[in-house]
């Protein structure tokens, strides 16, 4: 109607749907126990950003080319077409919200449900268009998946080793050493998956999940029962808890039923990691403070906001 024809009433209309839709993905995603595929379709959207290249969308980031041809189909990106149809009912009811915004906002939900801070996220994220946007999988100085980091050797960037590889990633997007052990601290969510990654021997069921990943385990924070789909082998005992118990890998001692990727052992080896690590280890503050910070400028890497500087939605208490 004539009431919606200003821009501040458009507008409000705008933060509204988005406001709602987050409402619904946090339900959703506190139901469903899918946070930690939210989180990797997310990073795996911003993780091809490369700070050298001006133009947009060619320089990759938070642009949601992920979702297209042959972005989703490269090799580190396996599994997260499920990702993408999770989302695709939000996208039909909140047609308002950009898939950009969408992929970054079910993000940031899934660490706030699954205990973790809440992140100060910024909106308005323009949309890649088609499958031109993709990144070509060796335009990154690695040997495939533009640009995303490798689990274990040889590093497609060419690195001897894994410090090396994490800091030729990740300085690449423009974080230091403190953001690369905190995002890396994510790694309390979640699991690998031979069917996936390849990196374990542990895959989908609970007939190959570790001791951890039944569908019968105790991992949400909140105690409910519910694991989403059992299988495959975590990181940390209860991974689908956002807390800093990923770095308590040198307290609890060795557990083949752990993963732990040359690339986690490089937190707690590295001269230059490790304070980091030992800082969050020793304070769940301390690592919440340093992620909601990196988590935030992973969700932005090379996205082009409408209006030029985005919008916040107005804070709201926890609908959990």
């Amino acid at each position: 109607g004539g009431r919606l024809a200003t821009p501040t009433a458009r507008a409000m209309a705008k933060v509204e749907e988005y406001v709602r839709c987050k409402q619904e993905l946090l339900k959703f995603i506190n139901e469903t126990n899918c946070a930690p595929i939210m989180v990797r379709l997310a990073w795996h959207d911003s993780g091809n950003f490369d700070k050298s290249i001006p133009e947009w969308p060619q320089r990759g980031g938070a642009n949601a080319s992920i979702i297209f041809e042959p972005e989703i189909n490269f090799g580190a990106n396996a599994g997260l077409s499920k990702a993408v149809n999770f989302l695709k009912p939000f996208k039909a009811k909140y047609p308002g919200v950009g898939w950009a915004d969408l992929i970054q906002m079910a993000s940031a939900c899934a660490i706030e449900a699954t205990g973790g801070p809440k992140i100060p996220m910024r909106y308005g994220r323009v949309d890649a268009k088609d499958g031109s946007a993709c990144p070509e999988p060796k335009s990154r100085g690695t040997a495939d998946n533009a640009g995303l980091p490798d689990a274990m050797p040889p590093f497609g960037c060419g690195a001897q080793d894994p410090a090396t590889h994490l800091r030729n990633i990740f300085y690449r997007m423009g974080f230091d050493d403190e953001a690369i052990v905190a995002l890396s601290g994510a790694h309390t969510l979640g699991r690998a998956f031979k069917e996936r990654s390849g990196t374990v021997e542990n895959g989908y069921g609970d007939a190959k999940a570790s001791k951890y990943t039944r569908s019968t385990c105790p991992v949400r924070h909140d105690g409910a029962s519910g694991v989403g789909m059992a299988g495959g082998k975590s990181w940390t005992p209860n991974w689908l808890t956002f807390d800093n118990s990923y770095f308590q890998f040198l307290k609890r001692g060795s557990d083949d039923d752990l993963l732990w990727l040359p690339t986690d052992d490089a937190l707690h080896k590295d001269a230059k990691f490790k304070p980091f690590f030992d800082k969050f280890a020793e304070s769940q503050e301390a690592f919440f403070e340093a992620y909601a910070r990196a988590h935030k400028k992973l969700s932005e890497l090379g996205s082009k906001f409408e209006p030029g500087e985005g919008f916040a939605l107005p804070a709201t208490s926890s609908k959990l």
